[in-house]
């Protein structure tokens, strides 16, 4: 309540008083009951007149601490060890990022000069830098592959080679040639597809200065690429998008296939130890929904059901004592089809290229009162180490 719309309630609260006073009195005096009513009223008014008072003493305060200083601040930002706060340039400025707002709620018909600094080759605008982490960071809560598998980012949008295998150790007499025997050494060429998200917003939103387009652009743009990602990892053919785990060339292989329509307690258990050791140790199971809730009904040889629920909010339930992780992308359970995956998928490698980059989307939408955006990335994904990750698949 604004101090005028107080004063106006106190003003009406006398009239309401002088009134009550005129219609009950009763021989010029007003009765016992009649007096504790105006008590209260009286108590009431002066309450309102102290608050009154208090708020025009804030209003006072406020306007005088927003009266400029007579001498200007002139030091530089400090950071918390009192070294100087490095000036934040390029799409790492508050003006770039401010620059790509404005830019958004005009739809792009209002681009200043410093968006310039960050055009890609098909003309959009790269993703201001605090948004592109808010991005990433949700990518990570809801894409499973951007929690268990490896992430590598460059800078530019070229094919990028990476190794194959593991480090290897080999003992070696002094003054001898050093050999490591039959290890053998392969490269995987991680590629830059390209990746493209298209969000609605409505023009009445969209020219809302109280909406937050900034949260509703970030969550949208997540939302699809991870979505996109996720499936991708998974079932992908590597042809214009990534190699997922389950392609029939490339993908992880397959170590057993069951005997009925459902995987059975002994054959999870063969599935585990089909990994080798070394792969173990950090291992988790992947799969649909759907696949767990009958694999929650198996029990051991004990009549003890071998699903293990999380004991801790926030960590994965296990299952034979290995985490497990869901995707809405992993094949239900059905004839000849790969449904579930376990081992270590640190061997399934993520490329990021590039800066993420935002466009306008000119024609799509016209003429239905919305308004469309497109986010694009370029990344792939393969599993560089076939025997990391083992899959079982029901019979044909």
């Amino acid at each position: 309540m604004t101090i005028f719309e107080l004063i106006d309630k106190r003003k009406a609260k006398w009239e309401a008083m002088k009134s009550f006073v005129d219609t009950h009195k009763k021989n010029d005096v007003l009765s016992a009951e009649d007096q504790a009513l105006y008590a209260n009223m009286e108590a009431e008014i002066a309450a309102m007149t102290d608050e009154i008072n208090r708020m025009v003493r804030a209003d006072e305060m406020e306007k005088m601490l927003n009266k400029p200083v007579s001498t200007p601040i002139t030091e530089k930002p400090m950071s918390a060890n009192g070294t100087e706060e490095p000036v934040k340039k390029g799409r790492a400025s508050k003006a770039y990022k401010e620059a790509m707002l404005q830019a958004f709620r005009t739809n792009f018909r209002r681009v200043t000069d410093v968006l310039q600094e960050g055009v890609d080759e098909d003309g959009g605008y790269l993703v201001p830098e605090e948004l592109d982490k808010e991005i990433v960071t949700k990518l990570h809560q809801d894409n499973v592959f951007r929690t268990l598998g490896s992430e590598i980012t460059t800078s530019g949008d070229h094919k990028i080679n990476i190794g194959t295998s593991d480090p290897t150790a080999a003992w070696t007499d002094e003054g001898e040639s050093i050999s490591f025997g039959d290890s053998k050494f392969g490269q995987v060429i991680l590629d830059a597809h390209k990746l493209c998200v298209a969000v609605k917003v409505t023009e009445e939103l969209l020219y809302d200065s109280a909406f937050d387009l900034e949260k509703y652009i970030t969550d949208e743009f997540a939302k699809a690429i991870s979505n996109a990602e996720e499936d991708a990892f998974i079932n992908g053919d590597g042809t214009g998008k990534p190699l997922g785990i389950l392609a029939a060339t490339g993908g992880a292989d397959v170590a057993v296939t069951t005997a009925g329509n459902t995987p059975t307690y002994d054959e999870l258990i063969n599935l585990v130890y089909s990994l080798k050791r070394p792969y173990r140790k950090n291992a988790a199971f992947l799969l649909n929904d759907s696949t767990i809730a009958a694999i929650r009904k198996l029990k051991d040889g004990n009549g003890t059901y071998i699903w293990q629920p999380s004991a801790v909010a926030g960590e994965p339930d296990k299952l034979l004592g290995y985490p497990v992780y869901t995707s809405a992308y992993f094949p239900e359970i059905g004839a000849g089809k790969k449904i579930i995956a376990f081992g270590d998928f640190s061997y399934y490698k993520i490329g990021d290229r590039g800066n993420r980059t935002f466009n306008e989307l000119k024609e799509l939408f016209a003429g239905n009162g919305m308004i469309g955006f497109l986010a694009k990335e370029r990344v792939d994904g393969k599993l560089t180490l076939g025997e990391a990750i083992k899959v079982l698949k029901i019979k044909d």
